[in-house]
């Protein structure tokens, strides 16, 4: 007799825990996989086996046999069985939360399932084919369809395909089935996500010197399944190529790799590249497939059909074996961390595997975040430099641009004159241009001139941006459409002017300057269908348009051989948010979007539109002088205590009612303070503890508070932030409460 001990899948802390079962004689279990399992009045409940045992302590009448699989393999290796625990101690989530993140949503309640495809296949020796074809002279539809199975390779066809050539044959296959002279079977048939996705040249460039020093420092540590290292490499220096070969090498010793990206939208881009090099030993996982492709692509990787697997955040649960690399491109993007619970930064779990499997970790990005900075200073990671472009071509010249100047000059348009005089000798020459500003939209709020009113969201605390496409307001937190006003609410004054710039207007801009050119746009708004990312960027990349106006999604990782000339309309947009990362943000941004320019052959230039030229992120950012930011905001962060120095937990509440949330912060600040007060070593750690509504007071009609805890990341005050955790996940009535550590916003 064996017994299991299974994890159900219900997220309650009340059955947190595990529950024995018995084997039923015949069926073979194993740690990780999906079982159907009686509970409580439930006959039917999911869970995961996490550990087997030979014998039980309990009263055999207290033990319920497992009712069935849900596959025949473990469907979460033992890896991420220890990943998943390790979540659950870091995020203060279930271990059934956790084990949710490691497959597909819709593997859970068996909403997805494979899909067959019908074929016809000859039964018959090609020796003999043409009697048996001669034998159906007097059924004309027979004999077509005979003479293009003989025709296909293997003598086999799809129906589909088989009808496609014949017409509606089907009633003449099952005759000739009868005659024996075909078989029809079923056969799976993956859901493939790459379509018609452009391919890339296969051949290998020649590396450059500091790729070959880079690659001799790396692939050591592959080989020898160990080591953290930080590639910083500036725009265009070839860190791709990096990444390429040093999967190539895991791939040869046996070993697969996770490239993680932080935006979709770069994802096809580097499947691309890597399709290009690895063929089928490709996968990709990201949130914009559909259910059946994520499905079928998932159970390719765990089946073991890849070496390698490209995506988003989510990607670093993929089920590989024996992984030997994971690279984290962009690494500073904030999208790497999951705020909502479970709470993770896959930046760190990838540290996790790397540690736990035996494989090298390597995080990139040409603007590195602080923290992946500073440990590479205290040599937590090996730093990596490629401080030069391939074939040594210039960094891309950067003009500041001062609006304040242009506005004594009676200029209020979107464009500067240098930025006109710029695209038009870029368009002159024959080149293309991206223009990016961070909002998309036509204007970022609507005014009335008389009385300052703004036209803001009834559910959230923000204003609503104006959209000339559906000439509608639009919020883009909570997505409420509104009708402009044409009067105004509050004075009946009929002067309401539409304020900021947002995507659409510069699309208008351009088309009104340049009318013969041809424009694309990709922001949220142009990019909600699947595929839309790869669309757009492949017209743009086979030269279908000229100019690609965009959101931050078009900053960063992208490569266009043809684009000499970037303009950046707004580079102050992120400067003056209420979060102590904003001007690393902002230097990461336009550094990134500048980068975007001159990466081929031809040199690149940039306008940096500002009205701030003197702000030290604008002006390192101008420079492309990542050292010189990183100093100056390491001294301020110092100076005000803030991360990498400190740690920074919330308690976010949000409620229907303003008084609720307000009551629940205040009880949670109570709990944190007498917590303190029995522990008063801690006190010394803690450089702030509050209680404040959110700078955004309301979203989706919900009221916001919160209460922040900075205090000095060492591991004693992990105790404080369990504590946080703790008293986010008591039920308050009326309110939703999440736990954050440092939070990709706080918003």
């Amino acid at each position: 007799m064996s017994y299991c001990q299974v994890i159900v899948d219900i997220t309650s802390e009340d059955v947190d825990r595990v529950f024995t079962y018995r084997v039923p004689k015949g069926m073979e279990l194993c740690p990780g996989m999906r079982v159907h399992v009686p509970f409580g009045r439930m006959n039917r409940v999911e869970g995961v086996v996490v550990e087997m045992a030979e014998d039980c302590d309990l009263p055999p009448a207290r033990v319920r046999d497992v009712t069935d699989t849900l596959e025949d393999y473990p469907a979460i290796l033992p890896s991420m069985l220890d990943l998943a625990k390790r979540i659950k101690e870091t995020s203060f989530c279930t271990l059934a939360q956790a084990l949710r993140l490691m497959i597909p949503a819709q593997m859970r309640g068996e909403r997805i399932r494979s899909r067959t495809r019908e074929y016809a296949v000859l039964t018959v020796d090609q020796d003999i084919w043409a009697q048996a074809l001669a034998s159906q002279k007097r059924a004309p539809r027979r004999a077509q369809a005979l003479q293009a199975l003989m025709q296909a390779p293997q003598g086999e066809m799809p129906m589909d395909e088989l009808k496609a050539q014949a017409g509606d044959c089907r009633q003449s296959v099952l005759a000739l089935q009868e005659l024996g002279f075909v078989r029809l079977e079923r056969r799976e048939s993956l859901r493939s996500p790459y379509g018609a996705m452009e391919q890339l040249a296969q051949h290998d460039p020649q590396l450059t010197p500091q790729q070959e020093e880079v690659l001799s420092a790396l692939l050591p540590a592959i080989e020898a399944g160990k080591g953290a290292f930080l590639l910083y490499g500036v725009t265009g220096s070839g860190k791709t190529e990096v990444f390429i070969r040093a999967v190539r090498r895991a791939a040869q010793m046996g070993r697969t790799a996770i490239v993680l990206v932080p935006e979709i939208a770069l994802t096809p881009q580097m499947v691309m590249w890597f399709r290009s090099r690895f063929g089928e030993d490709a996968a990709v996982l990201h949130s914009r497939l559909s259910p059946g492709e994520r499905y079928d692509e998932w159970r390719r990787i765990r089946r073991g059909d890849v070496r390698v697997v490209i995506g988003a955040r989510s990607a670093i649960f993929a089920p590989l074996e024996n992984v030997g690399l994971i690279i984290i491109d962009e690494e500073h993007e904030q999208s790497y961390i999951a705020d909502n619970n479970p709470r993770y930064d896959a930046r760190e779990l990838a540290r996790m595997r790397c540690e736990r499997e035996g494989a090298a970790l390597l995080l990139a990005s040409a603007t590195p975040s602080m923290r992946s900075f500073a440990m590479a200073g205290r040599g937590d990671l090996t730093l990596l430099e490629m401080l030069r472009r391939v074939k040594n071509r210039p960094m891309p010249q950067v003009h500041i641009v001062d609006m304040r100047d242009e506005l004594k000059k009676g200029n209020r348009s979107v464009f500067s004159g240098a930025l006109l005089d710029g695209l038009r000798a870029c368009m002159d020459a024959g080149r293309q241009a991206i223009l990016f500003v961070n909002r998309r939209g036509y204007s970022t709020f609507v005014s009335c001139r008389s009385c300052g009113y703004t036209v803001s969201c009834t559910q959230c605390d923000v204003s609503m941006t104006y959209h000339m496409s559906e000439h509608a307001l639009r919020c883009h937190y909570c997505g409420q459409e509104a009708q402009v006003p044409t009067v105004c609410p509050e004075c009946g004054s009929r002067y309401i002017k539409f304020f900021g710039t947002g995507t659409q207007r510069v699309e208008e801009e351009v088309h009104r300057y340049f009318p013969d050119i041809p424009v694309l746009r990709m922001d949220n708004d142009t990019t909600r269908t699947k595929d839309a990312h790869e669309t757009i960027l492949s017209a743009f990349r086979r030269g279908e348009a000229r100019i690609l106006v965009g959101t931050q999604m078009i900053a960063k990782g992208l490569d266009f051989p043809n684009v000499t000339m970037v303009g950046i309309v707004a580079a102050d947009a992120m400067l003056k948010l209420p979060d102590y990362r904003s001007a690393e943000r902002t230097f990461q941004l336009l550094t990134q979007v500048a980068g975007r320019a001159g990466r081929a052959e031809y040199p690149g230039e940039v306008y940096l539109q500002t009205y701030d030229p003197e702000h030290y992120a604008v002006e390192a950012a101008s420079r492309q002088d990542y050292r010189a930011f990183y100093a100056e905001e390491m001294q301020r962060r110092k100076r005000a205590l803030y991360p990498p120095y400190t740690l920074i937990a919330r308690i976010l509440i949000e409620s229907g009612s303003e008084d609720k949330a307000q009551a629940a912060a205040q009880a949670a600040m109570r709990q944190m303070e007498a917590f303190l007060d029995r522990r008063a070593y801690l006190r010394k750690y803690i450089a702030a503890l509050r209680v404040m509504p959110c700078p955004v007071k309301r979203i989706k009609g919900k009221s916001r508070w919160q209460v922040t805890l900075k205090i000095v990341d060492k591991p004693i005050c992990q105790e404080a932030v369990g504590k946080m955790s703790e008293i986010a996940q008591a039920p308050v009535e009326g309110c939703l409460c999440v736990c954050q550590v440092n939070p990709s916003s706080m918003m």
